[in-house]
């Protein structure tokens, strides 16, 4: 009884408060490891969302790729709810009756033998390095402790102490060390790089992101990932795709590695995956590879939960019925050609790049970040969000579910944006 008065103390609580009233309650009680845009959100409803005054704006970052199927998807909440009113969480020391379901659908789905299932994309990053670890000592030959693997400059693979170790982005690795050793790091987008780094003693696999989202939706040239395949065979090593924020649709494909026809040996998923409702990820790989993992190895206590699973079937469902993968292709062709209309009209903006609805545009200030920062406060202003990444660069990544309608209406107030903008 206590405790249900508690909550509607606080949700009253919260109902009364400004923008500004829970900006300053975040900034006095949490960790101060975010700068967010100030928008303070209290509902999504497909490519929308509103704050808490009402006020009505166009998503187009969607939680880093994560709200692809658009926000609070019907189907997807509905799947959650349902489940969660059924059974939530048995650890995975006994069986439950929607794991088994989801992992046959979603290796069909992808095409591999098997899943191991995790609940954020840095922990599947992190099971992914095991498994090639494992596989490495016990299938390949290496040497006990002495397996390497190849990473690139520029990477995003999450934020754990490993992870970062392999960082070269000084926000992301500095006075966090000691270090994990074990990664050799070479230039994104050079095969010649990659075939040099291959010869080196015990190289167990090469990690790397189809494109390179925080890095500014960097994309690598026609031709790099089958030919980074294609090295990866003729070394032994395995190719670990790293599709967190690429997959799902995002690019034009249901996969990034789809654009070459490359089957990566692990392939790592997470965001959109559960349509953002619900934190879900996977690492998926034939038999070959999976089976080095033996019981008590590795795992997670919420790890291919029955909501989880069922989230992630609707969610894939959702992206396969609505064919998502293909309006992400052609809205962004769209969208890349309306912005390099406005490029031609202005100093702002020197470049727009990316592949499907995943973009980003250069802003014309190489020496500090406040020119995207500020451009994008005034895209907030004007009904847009949209977040700056690695100082000069504003990515932009609507929900697959936006219609050409909205696009141009989207289009039409960041061309308003910049041609308004002064520095």
């Amino acid at each position: 009884m206590n405790e249900a008065f508690n909550i509607l103390k606080m949700n009253t609580m919260v109902e009364g408060m400004t923008s500004e009233d829970l900006i300053r309650l975040e900034d006095k009680h949490g960790a101060h490891n975010y700068h967010p845009l100030e928008a303070v959100l209290t509902r999504g409803e497909g490519v929308h969302v509103w704050d808490v005054e009402g006020k009505k704006y166009y998503d187009f970052l969607s939680a880093y790729s994560a709200v692809n199927q658009g926000h609070c998807h019907p189907k997807i909440v509905e799947a959650m709810v349902e489940q969660s009113r059924k059974l939530t969480l048995t650890s995975r020391a006994f069986y439950n009756d929607a794991l088994g379901p989801y992992e046959k659908y979603v290796t069909e789905y992808f095409g591999f033998d098997k899943v191991l299932p995790m609940n954020t994309g840095a922990e599947a990053v992190e099971t992914a390095i095991k498994i090639c670890r494992k596989w490495a000592y016990e299938k390949k030959g290496i040497a006990e402790n002495a397996a390497q693997i190849i990473v690139c400059d520029g990477n995003f693979h999450g934020r754990t102490t490993t992870i970062i170790s392999f960082s070269n982005d000084p926000d992301a690795n500095k006075n966090f060390g000691p270090y994990t050793p074990g990664f050799i790091s070479i230039p994104y987008d050079d095969t010649e790089a990659l075939e040099e780094a291959l010869k080196q003693d015990n190289v167990a696999g090469f990690m790397a992101e189809p494109i390179q989202g925080e890095a500014g939706v960097y994309v690598p040239s026609e031709g790099y990932l089958k030919k980074a395949k294609e090295l990866c065979k003729a070394a032994g090593a395995l190719f670990i795709a790293d599709e967190v924020q690429t997959g799902i649709a995002r690019t034009g494909e249901l996969l990034a590695v789809d654009h070459e026809n490359v089957k990566p040996d692990i392939l790592i998923l997470g965001k959109a995956i559960s349509g953002g409702a619900y934190p879900v990820s996977a690492v998926l790989a034939d038999d070959d590879v999976m089976m080095v993992i033996k019981p008590g190895q590795h795992g997670s206590t919420f790890g291919g939960n029955p909501v989880a699973a069922k989230v992630a079937m609707a969610a894939l469902e959702v992206v396969k019925d609505e064919e998502l993968a293909a309006n992400a292709n052609r809205l962004g062709n769209i969208f890349r050609a309306e912005m390099n209309r406005i490029i031609e009209n202005t100093d702002l903006v020197l470049k727009v790049r990316g592949k499907g609805l995943l973009n980003a545009i250069i802003v014309n200030d190489v020496e500090t970040s406040k020119t995207a920062w500020n451009l994008c406060v005034a895209l907030k202003e004007n009904g847009l969000l949209a977040k700056p990444t690695h100082g000069n660069i504003i990515r932009f990544a609507p929900p697959l579910v936006m219609t050409e309608e909205q696009l141009m209406e989207c289009v039409a107030i960041i061309e308003k944006t910049i041609m308004n903008f002064e520095k």
